[in-house]
């Protein structure tokens, strides 16, 4: 195989769409192997099985965009900001779907160095929203009547968003057991919920690809690949975060598949490549305890590792089945995949939550990751950020207690105050 050999794919007859103004301006060129990166593939049709020829027994490989890097305008990371992902269209693949102000998210101080990057401010609450503005774009370029995903939590609630906004169906492989809001979000925008048994949900997403032509964009493969644009939406995260602070000294993000942890860190191997920065984040897997397959792939030495998930209420990131991306990206940057308890999570999320940041149990790991790091001896010179991924309200249990009437006199207040004020920290 000679190097940068471009391999055709499957012929197919896609309903593509006209193509938008902003789709004009993308670089995305080829999608190219994770397998073997001197194999690319043309950018259409995203490849989202993976790459055909390198797979194995072991691993599914991704595919990832790549770009005409020569050709970024000077000011992309310069010039004045804009809403959603527009302003880093030209290193995106074509934005043929429209946004929902995407992105933007607040980069806040938590103190001692550490900050908090929070996706809860995105349109649907959760960082997935930077993912399905691509992934649906894809669907629309390629002409799919709709959309299909395998998810019970904030995949299933932003790809329905994504969808309604493009004009097409959503159908949602889910469990009966999905949270309130994610369910509430769901019939809101008019998807197709099916609670299927979750061993079931990827067999039939692959059939309602194969057989009435929706666009996937969730896994379909027994170790994940994912889309291929998927995680080029992440790195969006990266942009942001250097523009407001610079290049930090880590980042620690949630990880389920890993397609957040290795969008973040292509982001910055992309300004470090562009010339933009000369240094790059060590970043930081933080998943359950109870299954953690990117730190049984880094532990065995395996391109991507499949587990047993114990019992966990970090349901969105309670993943069986790991991805070469998180491996690379945790490898290429010095990092580690670093496990954590609910117990480590809990602790996490009321430390958000005693400054102003209701998380998500599983959006808490960023930071029970790094404080499980630090307090075996792990430190940094620099600033930390912690990806906070998703609002509170997307926990299976809220946890709140119903309020109690207080007297309204003066004395009944004072003895409320002493009784449960408490100090913020």
């Amino acid at each position: 195989m000679t190097p940068e050999t471009v391999h055709p794919t499957p012929a197919r007859d896609p309903r593509r769409a006209t193509a938008t103004a902003r789709a004009a301006v993308s670089l995305a060129r080829h999608q190219r192997s994770m397998g073997d990166p001197r194999i690319r593939y043309p950018l259409w049709p995203p490849l989202p099985r993976g790459c055909p020829r390198t797979g194995s027994d072991l691993a599914d490989f991704p595919l990832e965009v790549d770009y005409a890097y020569e050709d970024t305008p000077a000011d992309l990371f310069t010039g004045p900001a804009r809403p959603g992902l527009e302003r880093w269209a030209p290193l995106l693949p074509p934005l043929d779907a429209p946004g929902l102000g995407e992105g933007g998210t607040p980069l806040l101080p938590l103190g001692d160095g550490v900050w908090i990057k929070d996706e809860s401010q995105n349109p649907t609450w959760s960082h997935k929203d930077r993912l399905n503005r691509v992934t649906v774009s894809a669907a629309v370029h390629e002409g799919a009547p709709g959309v299909a995903v395998a998810s019970s939590g904030n995949h299933g609630a932003s790809a329905a968003a994504y969808a309604a906004r493009a004009g097409l169906a959503c159908v949602v492989l889910a469990s009966a057991g999905a949270p309130p809001a994610v369910a509430a979000f769901l019939q809101a925008y008019g998807a197709v919920v099916l609670p299927v048994p979750a061993e079931r949900r990827w067999p039939l997403l692959n059939e309602v690809c194969d057989r009435l032509g929706y666009h996937p964009v969730s896994n379909l493969t027994r170790t994940h690949t994912g889309h291929p644009f998927g995680a080029e939406g992440y790195k969006t995260i990266a942009y942001e975060i250097h523009a407001e602070l610079g290049v930090p000294a880590a980042v620690f993000v949630p990880t389920g598949y890993g397609e957040l942890l290795y969008g973040v860190w292509k982001g910055f191997r992309e300004l470090r490549q562009l010339g933009v920065t000369d240094t790059v984040p060590r970043v930081f897997g933080c998943e359950p305890a109870a299954g953690a397959p990117l730190a049984t792939a880094l532990r065995t030495g395996v391109p991507a590792a499949v587990v047993s998930v114990g019992p966990t209420d970090a349901y969105a990131i309670d993943c069986a089945a790991g991805s070469h991306r998180a491996v690379r990206a945790v490898l290429d940057s010095g990092g580690a995949a670093v496990p954590v308890t609910d117990a480590e999570l809990g602790r996490a999320r009321d430390r958000l939550a005693s400054r102003g940041i209701w998380a998500e149990l599983s959006a808490a790991a960023g930071l029970a990751g790094l404080e499980r790091w630090t307090s075996t001896g792990g430190g940094f010179d620099g600033p930390v950020v912690c990806v906070s991924t998703s609002s509170g309200f997307k926990d299976l249990r809220l946890g709140t207690a119903p309020l109690e009437p207080v007297e309204p006199t003066w004395e009944a207040v004072s003895r409320a105050l002493a009784d449960r004020a408490r100090p913020a920290g």
